[in-house]
């Protein structure tokens, strides 16, 4: 059965030269919040709210000034969930496209659920093996002890939509799948959900500029082309994505859209208004 999603942003950002990234200036942390018969779960989680009220000491300040996070805490994944008249203690599972901060960070408020990651992804982040990883991945964010379901061999996955590493997650309803996608990092992974109105793919930072799945949005900015370059741990596989990824959302057998492009979020929440 088809699930019901609400389209979130828990992290609105202005980033220097904003401008340069996309015409609105701005970017988004685009999360899902799914309804099932086995409880609520989160694909991302955006920044916590610790987060917001000490940035600089959990975020780092290069983060906080490159991108001009909003800090308001009704933002937060914790706070909408309320919002929408749930508790959060009915978010049974956080499905993560990837471990950067401004995905994983709202999981330390959300402590019982089940967190779902591909294992390379998890020992990048707890490793913290070079200055740049220390930056992507905060170590704040997994002190707490999350309770990890952690994916391995994905290779002999069930194929899905001519994507061929795909798993279904433990615990979770077949409508959820992950879609390993490495390039942006070393364990990233989109994850699909069978909504209302079909497919949905939360491409996470598999790419950042929606003229990159549809050209009818024009081309892809110069600024989204760069940052995605600089930080990308394999930006061959992040070109082959893209071709993927495109064919797909041309073939209409699912709706692509990645975690921080502004209107991609609005032609979503716009979707599931009418």
């Amino acid at each position: 059965m088809p699930l019901r999603v609400h389209h979130l942003d828990c992290g609105t950002m202005c980033p220097v030269a904003g401008k340069l990234v996309n015409h609105r200036g701005t970017m988004v942390c685009h999360c899902l919040l799914v309804e099932t018969d086995r409880g609520l779960v989160l694909v991302d989680s955006g920044v916590s709210t610790a987060d917001m009220a000490n940035p600089k000491g959990r975020l780092g300040a290069p983060f906080m000034a490159m991108t001009g996070l909003r800090l308001d805490p009704e933002t937060t994944a914790i706070a909408q969930v309320k919002r929408l008249g749930f508790s959060p203690a009915d978010v049974r599972h956080v499905v993560l496209t990837h471990l950067d901060l401004d995905h994983a960070g709202g999981i330390t408020d959300f402590p019982h659920a089940k967190i779902h990651s591909h294992s390379d992804e998890q020992a990048a982040a707890l490793a913290q093996a070079s200055l740049v990883d220390r930056n992507r991945y905060r170590a704040c964010h997994f002190t707490h002890g999350p309770d990890w379901a952690i994916y391995r061999d994905v290779a002999g996955g069930e194929p899905w939509n001519g994507f061929s590493a795909v798993r279904d997650l433990v615990g979770l309803p077949p409508e959820i799948l992950a879609v390993p996608l490495p390039g942006h990092t070393v364990g990233h992974a989109a994850i699909a959900v069978d909504a209302e109105g079909g497919w949905l793919l939360h491409a996470g930072d598999a790419y950042f500029h929606a003229a990159t799945v549809d050209p009818r949005r024009g081309a892809v900015s110069i600024g989204a082309t760069l940052f995605e370059r600089a930080v990308a741990v394999d930006y061959a596989k992040v070109r082959q994505n893209h071709a993927r990824l495109r064919a797909l959302a041309e073939s209409g057998a699912a709706r692509v859209f990645s975690a921080h492009d502004p209107d991609e979020f609005d032609t979503r929440r716009r979707a599931l208004a009418s």
